[in-house]
């Protein structure tokens, strides 16, 4: 090593799987190995029966007699509030109990209750041991990537997971962005890209102008409850309606079959991107009431997967299609396309990326590998000794506004504004001796606040009492390079700054 301190490594924190990079002495990026050869992590954690905490590959391969137990794809519900409507669908499809405890989301294991940071903190702790082990040292901090479409309360939720385990998170950065790191660094490239990033849970497009050293995005857009799960769950559900209309019976209510059925529709549907079809059998499912066994014996192909994931795909091109137009950009002025997530391996999407850009998607990225491998370099360029100097020009992925009068949304921050960004808003008091001021802050693109994510309270004290109207007080909201907001205020008549607090919904 350079120093006696290990690097800053750079982590890709997945809804499916998590994995991790850095760059070592000599320079050269690497993925860190995780025993086995591995080098992704499962993003699940698991109590098994008795008492131990299980986490990657260890809960995997418990997952299928344990289902209740086995939280996956946790980072869908992360900084979100119980009343979500992700929280609602997640509710509906997985096995594990979700509770309500003081706004936001909690999960029943084994008995025990935990916070969703606290779940993606033990899911970073699994990734950081890994990579303690491959330097031996100990791993202080990291650049962890969010997608691009996290909302302020995602991002704090995963600074707040890695607090709990002492891993300092030294800056969030977008998976697209990081994904173009690895494509661009050290290619001297004036380029347009668009990256299209269809993990397991989330779905991102961005559109990024690449200047040497210099990243910047254009656009994003994005739909965090959008990725390889539901076409899982696309599968999953056609299975249980043509087994229920076989046999009468709602396999939907056994946790253990849906765990087998979910363990094969996602490995049928990896086997459809190399294969025009696979059968899709799993014996003793069920009993009959006069205690015969049942088993699920059906094939399939890929159009049948095609016509079931269809509506989703779409969903994918309306949103290409809406980030071209706040780039105000053609398909001409797009250089390359990189496809980043395990499911763009799916033939259909690379057919209809090349029909729409009229080229084929770039093979410049590894999907799964990208994202990892772009933290890693930017994290070196933090470091105090490193020649890789990056200026990342990022944007708001939705528009970040204040509650006016008849629940209208009153935008401060427009979706697509620059990052880092700063605005000054001057407000005063509505009633005398009043000595504070609460804003209710929200983010998303609605016209209606009713119809976006609440943010949090903002409360301001310390204000002179006098009449209404009487007090003249700025607020300063800042949103800094990882799009986290913070807030300030200031006394205009007195120049004291005010003190702040800030409580966000569900946290």
């Amino acid at each position: 090593m350079r120093t006696n301190r290990a690097p800053i490594i750079g982590i890709d924190l997945g809804t499916t799987n998590s994995s991790a990079a850095m760059v070592e002495p000599n320079g050269k990026v690497k993925l860190i190995p995780y025993k086995g050869g591995d080098f992704s992590i499962p993003s699940i954690f698991a109590v098994d029966d008795k008492g131990n905490e299980l986490v990657g590959h260890e809960a995997k391969r418990q997952w299928q007699l344990n289902p209740r137990n086995t939280i996956y794809a946790s980072k869908r519900l992360i900084g979100r509030t119980y009343r979500s409507d992700v929280v609602s669908q997640m509710g509906r499809q997985v096995a594990y109990g979700i509770h309500e405890a003081g706004g936001e989301v909690e999960i029943d294991v084994a008995a025990r209750s935990f916070r969703m940071s606290e779940i993606a903190a033990k899911i970073l702790g699994k990734i950081r041991g890994v990579a303690q082990d491959y330097v031996q040292m100990p791993v202080e901090r990291a650049v962890v990537t969010v997608p691009a479409y996290f909302t302020d309360s995602q991002r704090q939720a995963v600074k707040e997971a890695g607090e709990l385990i002492g891993l300092e998170v030294v800056r969030i950065i977008n998976e697209p962005t990081a994904a173009a790191l690895a494509y661009g660094v050290g290619k001297k490239l004036q380029e347009r890209v668009l990256i299209y990033d269809l993990g397991g849970g989330t779905f991102d497009v961005s559109i990024i102008e690449i200047r040497d050293r210099v990243y910047e995005v254009k656009a994003t857009g994005g739909d965090v409850f959008l990725g390889g799960l539901d076409f899982d769950q696309a599968m999953i559900s056609h299975v249980i309606n043509e087994f229920y209309d076989r046999h009468g019976i709602d396999l939907s209510t056994d946790p253990v079959a849906m765990q087998r059925i979910k363990d094969l529709a996602e490995r049928t549907k990896i086997d459809l991107s190399t294969r025009n079809d696979a059968p899709f059998n799993i014996p003793f499912i069920a009993m009959t009431p006069h205690g015969k066994p049942l088993n699920i014996e059906m094939s399939f192909d890929r159009r049948l997967l095609e016509e079931l994931t269809a509506d989703l795909l779409d969903r994918t091109l309306q949103t290409v299609a809406r980030v071209m137009i706040d780039a105000g950009l053609s398909v001409r002025d797009i250089d390359e396309i990189l496809l980043v997530g395990g499911q763009t391996r799916m033939p259909l999407i690379v057919d209809r990326l090349s029909r729409y850009f009229g080229k084929a998607p770039s093979k410049g990225v590894h999907p799964d590998e990208a994202v990892a491998i772009g933290a890693a370099l930017y994290a070196h360029s933090l470091e105090d000794d490193t020649d890789l100097k990056l200026q990342l020009l990022d944007v708001i992925p939705m528009a970040i506004g204040l509650e006016r009068a008849g629940g209208a949304m009153h935008v401060i921050f427009p979706r697509n504004a620059a990052i880092p960004n700063a605005k000054v808003l001057p407000v005063t008091t509505s009633f005398a001796g009043q000595t504070e001021v609460m804003v209710r802050l929200f983010q998303g693109d609605a016209e209606r606040v009713a119809d976006n994510e609440l943010l949090g309270e903002f409360t301001f004290g310390g204000i002179q009492p006098g009449a209404a109207g009487s007090a003249r007080v700025e607020i300063t909201f800042d949103v800094g390079i990882e799009g986290i907001l913070r807030a300030s205020a200031r006394d205009v008549v007195t120049g004291r700054e005010i003190t702040s607090s800030l409580r966000v919904s569900g946290r």
